[in-house]
């Protein structure tokens, strides 16, 4: 048998940051996001070979261990490594000759929540595998102990949750691991106007994410005032992002994704720079009233909204920045997982 697993990742509408600790924990976050056609895939088939094989396809990587219960973590394939590790730990399975290989849409880095998304799929191929009761709100927060406890990853708790449950959610963080997802049903014509007029747009391979999250976590709890209350103002964009998509006031969202953009860059240094800052100009200039970085910041992608018929004048305006347009579609289903 080969058992499979994919999961969305998602882009990230509003209130961006108020997921990580001990912002969470202290005041209570909010986050709105949306999953998207673009996926982590895991798959785990036997082999012939002694041992186990894990293979990451698109970063081009493969390791070959001689069957044990704990494999290294030694800053080579640790997502990997680390789920297993935690998976024998927890559940333990007999002496079994696999490969284990992954596939990310999406370049590490890319703040389209790729390490978590990928986590939640692998978790769900060893599910499929050993045939695990876990649940949506359990697998979401197995994911999170294992990159955040076991791995020593910086972040926060949206992706792990957005790749599980999939859809439109608004999110609320509280103290103690506390996560509520609330699906939103938003209509069909307002979710294909968002996605006709969302550019999103791939400015940089890789960011430094795992030090703007420590910066932005130190700002929290060292109690500076500016930091803070810009993340308020950011959960607050996340309530005007849901209540803009429920209502149908599509026209808003350039506004609101603007308006968070200004506050997101007051929580940490490093979340933008020069270049994104003049990407964004531009794309505001050539007809786009709002935007956003995903995920930490620094790089990676950012989204756009392009009312009207605007979107084909920005990315005229953005091919001469390099990079390019991530084409996608909304998608309503998480994790999903099967054997052949």
């Amino acid at each position: 048998m080969i058992y499979r697993s994919k999961a969305p990742l998602r882009i990230g509408l509003a209130g961006g940051g108020t997921d990580v600790s001990p912002y969470s924990d202290l005041y209570g976050g909010a986050i709105l996001n949306a999953t998207v056609s673009l996926y982590a895939s895991a798959s785990i088939e036997p082999i012939k070979q002694n041992g186990i094989i894990i293979t990451s396809v698109d970063q081009q990587q493969e390791q070959y261990f001689e069957w044990g219960k704990r494999l290294p973590i030694d800053g080579k394939l640790d997502l990997l490594k680390g789920v297993y590790n935690r998976i024998q730990y927890d559940f333990g399975f007999p002496k079994t000759s696999f490969r284990l290989s992954t596939h990310v849409d999406a370049p590490a880095g890319s703040g389209l929540g790729t390490s978590s998304t990928l986590v939640v799929a692998i978790i769900g191929a060893f599910a499929e595998m050993l045939r695990l009761p876990l649940g949506e709100y359990d697998i979401a927060n197995y994911a999170y102990d294992i990159e955040r406890n076991d791995l020593r990853m910086a972040g926060g708790k949206q992706d792990q949750y957005a790749a599980t449950f999939g859809g439109v959610n608004f999110m609320e963080f509280y103290a103690d691991n506390k996560v509520i997802v609330n699906p939103l049903r938003v209509k069909e014509q307002y979710l294909f106007e968002l996605e006709n007029n969302l550019l999103l747009y791939h400015i940089s391979a890789r960011r430094g994410s795992a030090k703007i999250i420590e910066r932005q976590s130190s700002n929290v709890a060292n109690k500076k005032e500016q930091p803070i209350l810009a993340m308020h103002q950011l959960k607050e964009q996340a309530l005007m992002m849901k209540e803009a998509l429920l209502t149908g006031n599509i026209h808003e969202i350039g506004n609101i994704l603007d308006y968070g953009f200004l506050q997101k860059k007051k929580i940490a240094e490093g979340i933008s720079n020069e270049r994104i800052d003049e990407v964004y100009q531009a794309a505001k200039r050539s007809g786009a009233t709002g935007g956003k970085i995903s995920g930490a910041g620094g790089g990676g992608f950012m989204t756009f909204y392009c009312p009207a018929n605007t979107k084909h004048q920005v990315m005229k305006t953005l091919e001469k920045f390099g990079a390019g347009i991530k084409r996608y579609q909304f998608v309503e289903h998480g994790l999903k997982t099967w054997a052949i």
